[in-house]
């Protein structure tokens, strides 16, 4: 029969996340230890929502089986059991006590959660066994809403930090550890491919200047002022001109202005004059691409690019960029599978190694970019930014060739020749590939 009269020691600790596997496994062994001190026949673990500051928050409940077994406890054990835990996790964590009765626990107005509210399942623990979810009944907080949308990029503990590091550090051990299994802890990788990708493209082609322009510098009153400037210049040379007309020093043309304006009007008139295709010979083309290519289609394309100067092709060519290097990584798979026919990998590997590779590349470009433009925003010496750049070029050769040394572990001699048909066959692809886009590009303006 249970005692229902003893008291019930709780123990309500918060954890940094960091360093929460390692105290869960510490809290372990010594709930062990606990039930082996005289006085305590129960004990319970319980995992609660995140605290305020994102931590992890257990609760043990330790059932005495009197207050004297408790008072005894407390007066002579607990400070060593204490001290314990405050030599090994001292400042990553904090902890609070007090003493329940069976009645307390009773009259607690939350109550239990017997099946999954997401998909109905019968809950048997904290966690759902068929969809995962935390079984809890009570309305979230505001900050529990924050942080499930951004918890990733504030939690140091998180999936997103478990791939990154790795992913810049260790070449090619996410792809090892993922066709080995080890998969949970870190980021799916056509998802971190995805993430990594849009980040660089914001990077690269959001100026916060240009696009936000109005919120950086006010232009309205520096317009105002070049107007006043303007016609206050137009005054003067109007009175200085009339002056010396007067006096016979200089023959005004009045039509002189305007014979300027009429040659600037021809000027625009003519948008294709800057388009030279006298050397085109549509003969030296495939067949199919001559029948696409005649010259009066060049002509309406060049006449349109240069309308604008080029702004709509940029636009439709940097729209297409993403897909362009999506396509990519298929073939370039398919070469790693043709330069491996031994390694008795399947395609899919090959292509998982080439999305963790692409995937280091976005960062090293995005963390580049973002270096750059910080430097000159905070007046980094040039040098210092020159070298940065230059090192974290250089690394992504380097890196290529250590991936490869890791995943697919053969000799140095082999990995290099391989690496530089790799490297050959990655730059003709790149070539290949944004001339097909420029073509597309040109041609649907």
């Amino acid at each position: 029969m249970t005692n229902t009269s003893g008291p019930i020691y709780e123990v309500t600790i918060s954890v940094d996340r960091e360093i929460v596997d390692q105290f869960d496994e510490w809290l372990t062994h010594h709930v062990e230890e606990m039930l082996q001190v005289s006085g305590i026949y129960r004990a319970l673990v319980f995992e609660q929502e995140d605290d305020d500051q994102g931590r992890a928050r257990r609760i043990a409940h330790y059932y005495f089986v009197s207050d004297a077994d408790l008072e005894r406890y407390l007066s002579e054990q607990a400070e060593a059991m204490r001290q314990s835990v405050i030599d090994r996790f001292a400042g990553r964590f904090e902890a609070s006590g007090r003493v329940l009765r069976h009645i307390d626990i009773a009259e607690d107005k939350q109550k239990p959660v017997e099946v999954c509210l997401n998909c109905g399942t019968k809950l048997d623990g904290q966690y759902c066994g068929n969809c995962g979810q935390r079984a809890t009944s009570r309305l979230i907080s505001v900050w529990e809403l924050l942080r499930d949308a951004v918890g990733d990029l504030l939690e140091l503990d998180s999936r997103l930090w478990r791939t990154l590091v790795p992913l810049v550090i260790r070449p090619g051990q996410l792809t090892r550890d993922y066709l080995e299994g080890r998969r949970a802890r870190v980021m799916p990788p056509f998802r971190m491919y995805l993430v990594l990708s849009i980040l660089f493209f914001l990077v690269a082609f959001f100026d916060p200047r240009e696009e936000l322009g109005i919120l950086f510098e006010p232009q309205a009153p520096a317009a105002t002022d070049s107007e006043e400037n303007a016609n206050n210049a137009d005054a003067i040379r109007e009175e200085v001109l009339g002056d010396l007309a007067e006096e016979g020093i200089i023959v005004v043309d009045p039509g002189g202005t305007d014979t300027a304006g009429d040659a600037a009007e021809d000027d625009d008139e003519e948008p294709g004059s800057n388009c030279d295709l006298d050397d085109f010979d549509s003969a030296d083309l495939p067949r199919w691409l001559a029948s696409r290519l005649t010259e009066e289609r060049l002509q309406v394309t060049c006449d349109r690019v240069i309308a604008d100067d080029g702004r709509a092709f940029v636009n439709k060519l940097l729209d297409n960029v993403p897909a362009a290097l999506f396509v990519l990584l298929p073939l370039m798979a398919l070469v790693l599978k043709i330069l491996y026919p031994l390694s008795k990998r399947f395609y899919v590997e090959h292509l998982l190694f080439v999305v963790h590779y692409h995937s280091f590349v976005f960062l090293i470009l995005s963390l580049q970019l973002l270096f750059t433009r910080l430097g000159t925003l905070f007046r980094v010496p040039e040098p210092a930014v020159d070298i940065t750049v230059f090192a974290a070029l250089l690394y992504v050769p380097v890196y290529l060739y250590k991936a490869l040394r890791r995943v697919y572990e053969q000799g140095r001699l082999f990995t290099i020749l391989k690496f530089l048909i790799l490297t050959f066959a990655y730059f003709a692809g790149l070539i290949i590939m944004f001339s097909l886009v420029a073509l597309f590009a040109a041609f649907s303006i």
